[in-house]
């Protein structure tokens, strides 16, 4: 590990002299009309700047024959040659063309640093607000369906809790990012991402594999990176949208977004409000919902603040308040209902930002904090069939408090050198500190998880250009957890090769770590046979190490009228340590499990994108996943069962599509599917549920078609268009149809789409 610090540390260059000075300035429009803020830059150089409300620029930089790079999002990029050798002043003026292409986006994720998709070393995949809205999601977590690679599930038939799959890992193996930072507690895991309302939402950026380790501890299966809605010029919007499940469940959402710019571009907010009401929905007529009742009402704001023409000063702030309750659907307080679940949340998060470049643009520096508060009141609860159980169970009802406080700061430096052997390079380092306290108790159940966690990290980048074609990313990250006597240091390593300006090759390397501590699942406490299961930690539990790579193929290419491409990617992952649920036994109050290191897993597979856009008129985006997830010895997961090395809960394939037809700016058509293939899952028996014994159980698959159309009618005078939207999700309601019944249900026995068949309709109106 030293020889390999020492000759990263050798290899940083000295910045050469620079050259004479030429102030590049003009305009940038489309179709007539200015385009503000547009980002105006020197490919290869750290120069530029962006345009301001009225479409101008201005800048220096050193002269010589350079190319200026325009983009803005929703056009084609666009770039002209100069030669400045004998300039002090250059004019130019951009006419950008309207383009829906996305590989011209710049990303963050990959390299904690801003990027050209396509010249990122590690591919990371968009989610932009547009496609949720045609995908017609409401929170995040339907909006996170659409990714190759990534599956969101529902756990419980009671609660619904929800978490995220990435390569075939489960939710606690995955790092969710809030403008970067990991304010995603364990417990805010647990039902957050329904919590996070879309019009809260700027963009999702996703990073597949464990090459992400920048991002520390949990980063293992992939990182999801939520960015907020970022201010960019004065606008409104204000949606309803009603939408009845299956016929006999209603949900009403209201969305507002305003944004507020400064007319010299020097500070701005953008402020959303959310308001959510759903009617809990029972799927089989026993009078026990399996879709929960929900009222959430979200506000926040994201906003910018420019202190000098050099900095950067950014602020976000959200509150989240969610009421939801699952069980018997009757109108008693929930200690009263045979079997319920009522969470009552109460979330504060947000992070401040703040940059400076110096170095004439070649250097920055970065601080941050970000942080969360979540306040819960719980209950979780199946009242006993004899009367002396019951009188013991009035007399102290499983009532619970939740306390979580959640805390990172740190520090970044970025540093570009215009000379590093044959190309250029980007130095990135830094330190952070993350501080997680769990606090969960239910005093009847004699249930208490007190957990605090506390990771100082340190991390070196070096992003090197080694060519106009080669980028090698070399870099590693220390980390100190105070669960963990001794420091953890997880290096990665990538390449890419682009052939032309159609095709790129990527191969990564990273190693990463989970440290014996409660994640999301862990905190679930689980209804079956009449009473509730939770999971405690083993003694000595060790940390899980991981070792994964990738390997990919992405290809796109433009005609006058058909832009087309691929990605073919494959990833490998193997676990050492590998943590699974051993069954220990029972209690008065239902079944034990621990948590305990098994002898290692192996996760691989293949992950096949396409992409078509066909004059900006029709547009498809497909994946579609091939993998296996297995322990490398057999593990018992139940008492009495055969012991399996298949992970649970994990199909082997599965995929979505997404297609959209917009004629005209005013009409919109878009359709959306996603397949879900078959998968082992335990089914546990109850008394008068239906199940007699405890198997397991191999689902079907499921394929779900969902359908949205809108018009949108121009109020010229005012400057607001008024949209009418409706549509169908899961026409064809693939939806589970064996759900256990009645109070002693197995609810981990859920599986399948989140939600049956739901028609929809609405109003938009924001500004043009």
């Amino acid at each position: 590990m030293k020889s390999f610090i020492i000759l990263f540390l050798l290899v940083v260059p000295i910045a050469t002299a620079q050259n004479s000075k030429v102030k590049i300035m003009g305009t940038v429009s489309a179709n007539g009309n200015p385009v503000p803020y547009a980002s105006v830059y020197i490919k290869d150089g750290s120069d530029g700047t962006n345009a301001d409300a009225n479409g101008n620029f201005e800048f220096e930089t050193a002269a010589g024959i350079l190319i200026v790079i325009v983009q803005s999002q929703g056009f084609k990029a666009q770039n002209i040659t100069v030669d400045t050798s004998n300039e002090e002043i250059i004019l130019l003026n951009f006419v950008l063309e309207e383009s829906d292409e996305e590989l011209e986006q710049v990303v963050i994720t990959g390299t904690r640093t801003k990027k050209r998709r396509i010249d990122s070393p590690v591919i990371v995949n968009l989610i932009n607000s547009e496609t949720l809205e045609n995908v017609v999601a409401t929170d995040l977590s339907e909006g996170l369906r659409f990714q190759p690679g990534l599956r969101v599930e529902k756990d419980c038939q009671t609660c619904n809790y929800t978490q995220i799959r990435l390569n075939g890992l489960q939710g606690g193996y995955s790092q969710v990012l809030i403008n970067g930072r990991p304010i995603f507690s364990p417990l805010t895991g647990l039902y957050g991402l329904e919590q996070i309302p879309v019009n809260m939402i700027e963009r999702i950026e996703v990073v597949r594999g464990g090459i992400s380790a920048l991002y520390g501890s949990s980063a293992i299966g992939g990182t999801v990176n939520v960015i907020t809605k970022i201010p960019k010029q004065n606008n409104y919007s204000l949606a309803y949208t009603y939408e009845n499940i299956d016929g006999n469940a209603d949900q009403n959402i209201i969305n507002g977004n305003a944004t507020v710019v400064s007319k010299n571009y020097n500070a701005g907010a953008n402020f959303f409000v959310s308001n959510r009401q759903r009617k809990a929905y029972d799927a089989n007529d026993d009078n026990f919902s399996e879709m929960p009742e929900l009222k959430d009402n979200s506000f926040g704001m994201n906003a910018f603040y420019l202190p000098s023409e050099n900095s950067k000063l950014e602020f976000n702030f959200s509150s989240l308040y969610e009421y939801r309750f699952g069980g018997e659907m009757v109108e008693k307080p929930a200690y009263l209902a045979q079997q319920a679940e009522e969470r009552t949340h109460n979330i504060l998060m947000g992070g401040v930002d703040y940059q400076i470049n110096f170095n004439e643009n070649k250097s920055s520096f970065i601080l941050y904090y970000g942080g969360q508060r979540t306040n819960r009141d719980h209950y979780t609860g199946i009242i006993p069939d004899t009367s002396a159980d019951q009188q013991e169970f009035f007399a102290a009802p499983p009532y619970g408090i939740s306390k979580v406080y959640t805390h990172q700061g740190g520090a970044q430096f970025n540093n570009r050198f215009d000379e590093f052997f044959t190309g250029t390079t980007v130095l990135t380092g830094g330190i952070e500190y993350t501080f997680d306290d769990v606090f969960d108790q239910i005093l009847s159940y004699n249930y208490l998880i007190d957990q605090t966690t506390k990771n100082l990290g340190a991390f070196v980048q070096n992003d090197w250009n080694i060519t106009e074609n080669l980028n090698f990313l070399s870099g590693f990250r220390i980390d100190k957890h105070n669960l963990l006597n001794h420091a953890i240091f997880s290096p990665r390593l990538s390449l890419l090769y682009k052939m032309k300006e159609t095709t790129q090759f990527r191969l990564g390397w990273g190693t990463g770590f989970r440290a014996p501590q409660a994640f999301d699942t862990d905190l679930h406490i689980a209804f079956a046979g009449g009473g509730v299961s939770r999971i405690s930690l083993a003694n000595g539990l060790m940390e899980e190490k991981s070792n994964s790579f990738t390997a990919s193929v992405n290809y796109d290419k433009a005609s006058e009228h058909f832009i087309g491409g691929f990605t073919l990617e494959g990833f490998y992952t193997h676990l050492d340590n590998a943590f699974y649920l051993f069954p220990i036994g029972e209690d008065e109050f239902g079944d034990l499990f621990e948590k305990r290191n098994g002898s290692g897993a192996t996760v691989s597979g293949i992950t096949v994108e396409a992409r078509a856009n066909f004059d900006y008129l029709v547009e498809v985006d497909a994946g579609f996943t091939f993998q296996k997830s297995l322990f490398d010895e057999a593990i018992e997961n139940i008492n009495g069962l055969p012991l399996k090395r298949e992970f649970l809960r994990t199909p082997n394939h599965y995929g979505y599509a997404t297609l959209t037809y917009a004629p005209t700016k005013k009409f919109g058509i878009s359709a959306n599917l996603v397949f879900t293939g078959p998968m082992d899952i335990l089914h546990l028996a109850g008394e008068n549920t239906g199940q007699e014994v405890d198997e397991y159980y191999k689902t079907k698959s499921f394929t779900e078609i969902s359908f949205r159309m809108g018009y949108t009618f121009s109020i010229p005078k005012v400057s607001t268009g008024l949209e009418l939207f409706g549509g169908i999700k899961n026409i064809t309601n693939s939806y589970q149809n064996d759900f256990d019944i009645g109070k002693n249900r197995d609810s981990n026995y859920v599986y399948g789409p989140g939600s049956p068949r739901a028609v929809f309709f609405g109003l938009k109106i924001q500004s043009l």
